[in-house]
């Protein structure tokens, strides 16, 4: 409560709000709903605008008293202060009652990302009766539900001292059927999207669902999510019918959102394709943000491939058209390999891509080129080089084997392969990749590994005396091989003795059984 003023002065003259403009009409309900909490703080204005020492001491005191409206607030101060503090509010008009400010995000966002608060005046109105008319409707349907319900089970009500049954008939059916229509449009209107569980959706009203159906006593029972439940329910009807429809293309959208590991599901949909004659670019589009959400599903590849031999056919004879497939599928792997540089599933489709599409191209090569210069450890890169080089059929032995010999492979090539290996092995000399590439370059020369045996002892120095030095223990595999080649068995065994000793102690089970198969 204030102090008295004991200084015999004058009282301070009740407080009046400050005369302002009148405000302007509000356009938007945030506007309006503004407009209210003003009215109802009629000092909360000048305080945002002046701050509390901005303010007349009046118009100061009056804002401070309003804090004690507060609930419980007033049963702090004694009974004399409180009889001061009403006196005071009455003095100044401050309402009993007040609004609480206004947030921004109070009324959420509408199907648009629109904020409702932005809406006219009407737009608000218009809106809430929708929300008011579905909520009606949603009561009349669950009434329905549960007399149709009750009718099904015989059920009755007392009339007097009779018991009448329930009953639904056809008009009550084809009355439901109306109002789920205009539940639907509502939510649609209301949400932007369509109504679920489909047993609200008017598009599936002639489909009788086929629910899932355990066994009796069954262990290992999969608790499935409802949305999920219904969704398969209806998957399952029009696959027994043998439907193929732009509905069941969406269904199978839906169901592929909620588990895109169903293998199923992505058959029914291709076969939905293939039957609609459905643009193959249009559904690769939708495939590509599927595949950029779950980056390690295998059933996005195998889908995709389908699509690819459904498609491919038609454009073979567009030169043009294949080669813009084949850059727009580079263009897509590439962004993949961005999220995950070693995603198995996308390596083993770009060698599909390769052979589907010819791309036995040196732009193909040189694109591995720039993922193993980023990684020089990319084994995935160095496989798919490998892949590229030496199965490319201009000159490849058709069905020739990984690491066989083929006396078709240019000797240019191999001594290409055998550089590029040897300079990215400089680069990381403990890299395993560059050097099983090394075994296999040579390999496919007919060359023996003795032709790498200098370059692979530059790595070792002094091996098994007091100086030795190993820069690389692959480099040690690769001379163990080179040795007993050459038949020195010794040199092959002291190799392989210091690996399990001491430079690859891990494995060194896996080099004393290479020492044993040198007998």
């Amino acid at each position: 409560m204030p102090p008295k003023n004991k200084g015999g002065g004058s009282r301070a003259k009740p407080a009046e709000p400050a005369k302002q403009e009148p405000p302007k009409e509000p356009q938007t309900i945030r506007e309006l709903e503004r407009q209210w909490y003003y009215d109802t703080n009629p000092y909360q204005k000048q305080y945002e605008e002046l701050g509390l020492h901005g303010m007349s001491p009046a118009d100061r005191q009056a804002f401070l008293n309003q804090e004690y409206l507060k609930p419980g607030a007033a049963k702090t101060l004694s009974n004399k202060a409180q009889k001061e503090l009403w006196k005071q509010l009455n003095e100044a008009n401050v309402p009993l009652r007040s609004l609480p400010s206004v947030r921004d995000n109070q009324w959420g966002i509408d199907k648009n990302g629109r904020n409702v608060g932005e809406y006219t005046i009407d737009e608000y109105r218009a809106f809430e009766a929708k929300k008011t008319q579905l909520l009606r409707l949603s009561e009349e349907s669950w009434i329905f539900k549960s007399r149709r319900q009750q009718a099904t089970d015989g059920d009755g009500y007392l009339v007097g001292d009779t018991v009448q049954p329930f009953s639904c008939t056809e008009d009550d059916v084809e009355a439901e059927k109306v109002r789920r229509r205009e539940m639907a449009q509502l939510k649609k209107d209301l949400y932007g999207v369509k109504t679920d569980p489909y047993g609200l959706d008017p598009d599936w009203d002639d489909v009788v669902p086929i629910p899932q159906v355990d066994p009796e006593g069954a262990l290992a029972a999969i608790a499935y999510p409802d949305d999920y439940a219904e969704a398969m329910s209806y998957l399952r009807a029009v696959m027994a019918a043998k439907e193929y429809s732009p509905r069941c293309l969406k269904l199978t959208e839906r169901i592929i959102s909620l588990n895109p590991a169903h293998y199923t599901v992505w058959l029914y949909r291709f076969s939905i394709i293939e039957a609609l004659n459905i643009s193959i670019l249009d559904e690769i589009d939708w495939l590509n943000n599927v595949s950029l959400t779950h980056i390690k599903n295998y059933q996005i590849w195998n889908h995709r491939q389908l699509l690819l031999d459904h498609y491919y056919p038609t454009i073979t004879i567009a030169p043009s058209e294949v080669a813009a497939l084949g850059e727009s599928e580079r263009a897509f792997i590439k962004q993949m390999l961005e999220l995950d540089a070693k995603n198995y599933h996308v390596w083993s489709y770009r060698q599909y891509l390769v052979r589907k599409l010819d791309l036995w191209d040196d732009a193909e090569r040189q694109s591995m080129e720039t993922l193993i210069h980023e990684d020089v450890r990319n084994n995935s890169a160095w496989s798919h080089r490998f892949f590229v080089v030496f199965s490319d059929p201009a000159y490849a032995t058709p069905d020739s084997q990984a690491t066989a010999h083929d006396p078709q492979i240019p000797a240019d090539i191999v001594d290409r392969e055998i550089r590029y290996a040897e300079d990215k092995i400089r680069l990381a000399p403990q890299n395993q990749s560059p050097w099983n590439y090394l075994k296999g370059a040579l390999a496919k020369g007919g060359r023996p590994l003795g032709e790498a045996r200098a370059f692979g002892e530059q790595f070792v120095q002094d091996l098994g005396g007091d100086n030795e030095e190993v820069r690389s223990s692959h480099a040690l595999d690769l001379l163990a091989d080179i040795y007993r080649e050459a038949g020195e068995k010794e040199k092959a065994d002291l190799v392989l003795t210091r690996l399990g000793d001491k430079w690859d102690r891990i494995r060194r089970g896996y080099w004393e059984y290479r020492r044993r198969m040198l007998d």
